[in-house]
């Protein structure tokens, strides 16, 4: 007998996916909104993310600071419709690399694929859901066939693409987007990956198995003896290569997790693993809903960064934490910029200089070796510890 909640009556279900399609959001520079932030956002939060906004705008974005600039994201941001606010910063020139869940770049698929995702309500009978095979990711609803369909387009790209041995998640996003290209004329417009393979802007997943993109590589790999992998070597010295060669170095980092450390440890690499004195970052802006009481990697504040080397101590005017849900701080904040003077600037395509900057930190950290920092003295281990008990 079908699942009813209790009380319902025998009417039909509605249909869930009857709610206005989610489409890619892309910002227009309203001025009206530059001048709510200005003038309206005057106190608590509110004036936080004012004060992000002109943090990136008049400082992070000032042609003679030259700042190499990445964005982590982190949450459903690209269900929600606000990748077209990455593909616009992208075009811009605005952001030089991005750190991505693995969730985001693959739910991105489903815009460049042209599957459509609705409106919805989070108050909805999910055992309904499920026999009616609809997926929820709270108030975004979708038939599961998106998924399906999204995935065999997956492992039919890694059949074609012929890559078969270790490679970065740069690499091979770039070579997704280049495929989605190819195939899905214009996709740029509404898709994450396809526009950074258009502007060149390196994509990385601080947790690529952690996707349905991860999923579908580990399935090649099961059943088509494939030798491709994703090294997370190799990104961790991509990333430090971006980092050591700009002039200044800045992030926007919305939610928190994994890639929020995942660029952020750039610095600390540097410094304590290859001995490079580079220093921690001049900006640092973040948006979350975490608080750092909790202990939390996402509530880490710019003040602890510091301690880690992460952030740079004389900057801490230069940071700034907004709490506030990404989903509503993030397409105002690209409002303010897309309409700023400072907003639209060069293309570093740092995509295409990967393997010379690489070969620069290579170069640098083997005349850095014979310094190499050591501890001044002896460190206490836990036997040590134990013993004076």
């Amino acid at each position: 007998m079908p699942y009813r909640a209790p009380g319902s009556t025998d009417k039909p279900r509605p249909n869930f996916l009857s709610g206005k399609p989610i489409r890619y959001y892309r910002p227009r520079g309203s001025a009206d909104v530059r001048q709510l932030i200005d003038d309206g956002f005057q106190a608590f939060n509110a004036a936080r993310l004012g004060e992000a906004c002109r943090i990136f705008t008049d400082k992070m974005l000032l042609p003679e600071n030259d700042t190499t600039i990445g964005l982590t994201i982190a949450g459903a941001m690209t269900p929600a419709g606000l990748g077209g606010c990455v593909v616009e910063l992208m075009e811009r020139g605005l952001i030089d690399f991005v750190i991505s869940t693995g969730a985001n770049l693959y739910h991105d698929l489903h815009y460049a694929l042209n599957f459509t995702l609705h409106r919805g309500s989070p108050f909805v009978n999910d055992v309904e859901l499920y026999e009616e095979g609809v997926i929820r990711i709270y108030d975004v609803l979708f038939p599961s066939k998106v998924l399906l369909e999204t995935d065999a387009y997956i492992r039919d790209f890694l059949t074609r693409s012929g890559m078969d041995g270790p490679v970065s998640t740069a690499e091979f996003h770039y070579a997704l987007g280049r495929d989605l290209l190819e195939r899905q004329p214009g996709c740029q417009e509404h898709s994450i990956v396809a526009a950074a393979a258009a502007t060149g802007v390196p994509l990385y997943t601080s947790s690529p198995g952690d996707s349905s993109i991860g999923m579908n590589i580990a399935y090649h790999e099961l059943m088509n003896d494939s030798r491709l992998m994703i090294d997370p070597n190799k990104d961790v010295n991509e990333v430090c290569a971006f980092i050591l060669a700009g002039k200044k170095n800045g992030c926007v980092i919305l939610g928190g997790g994994s890639p929020k450390n995942f660029y952020l440890q750039g610095q600390p690499t540097l410094w304590e693993v290859y001995g490079i004195p580079k220093g921690g970052n001049e900006f640092f802006i973040q948006i979350t809903t975490d608080s750092v009481v909790w202990g939390g990697l996402s509530g880490a504040t710019p003040a602890e960064a510091v301690s880690w080397g992460k952030v740079n101590p004389g900057v801490l005017p230069d940071t700034c934490v907004t709490y506030c849900d990404s989903t509503v701080a993030f397409p105002l904040f690209c409002e303010y910029v897309v309409g700023a003077p400072t907003g639209r600037r060069p293309r570093k395509e740092l995509v295409h200089k990967r393997d010379r900057l690489v070969a620069a930190l290579k170069k640098e950290a083997m005349a850095a070796r014979k310094e190499h920092p050591h501890p001044e003295e002896p460190l206490e281990t836990m036997p040590d510890l134990e013993r004076h008990r």
